[in-house]
């Protein structure tokens, strides 16, 4: 894929795009889905919604994985106490869904498992269904991560269950 094709995905999806894609009835119910999950385990997920990166990061080749790295980075997913926090970001322009998961989680949960769930909500991007697919990847890794991080009382919420739309 071209950079001009790649610039012209990205200027056009604006955060317009972002908002009726998922609306604030869908935000809703993706940090009920999120707090209700992290009643059953340890772990702490953080979804990021980004419409499309600015120009200067498309010229300068930045991918998904990359943003989303930066991501974890800036929202402080890494800083949790048993290095179990898990980003999900969602990057509507490309049509990517990247998982960066902290040390201690990442270690543990097979890369497929974390692809299992990223397919799971392009799959449904790609027919138009945003809330359904991604609260349906939200119940997988919610899963996942009941099994290898199951709660035992010990912490308490750490990382804000709200959705971030950039």
């Amino acid at each position: 894929m071209s950079t001009l094709a790649r610039m012209w995905r990205h200027l056009w999806m604006t955060s317009a795009a972002g908002r009726r894609a998922f609306p604030e009835e869908t935000l809703k119910a993706i940090e009920a889905a999120i707090a209700e999950g992290e009643t059953r385990h340890r772990a702490e997920l953080r979804l990021v919604i980004e419409p499309g990166l600015d120009l200067q990061a498309v010229l300068n080749g930045m991918t998904a994985r990359d943003r989303a790295r930066e991501l974890f980075a800036q929202y402080g997913v890494w800083d949790t106490e048993e290095n179990c926090g898990v980003l999900v970001y969602i990057n509507l322009a490309d049509h990517q869904v990247e998982i960066v998961a902290d040390r201690g989680v990442g270690k543990t949960v097979p890369a497929a498992d974390w692809q299992h769930a990223c397919r799971t909500m392009t799959q449904g991007f790609a027919r138009g269904d945003y809330h359904h697919s991604t609260l349906a990847a939200l119940a997988e890794l919610n899963a996942l991560l009941q099994r290898h991080y199951p709660d035992d009382g010990s912490l308490r919420n750490q990382l804000s269950d709200r959705p971030v739309m950039l």
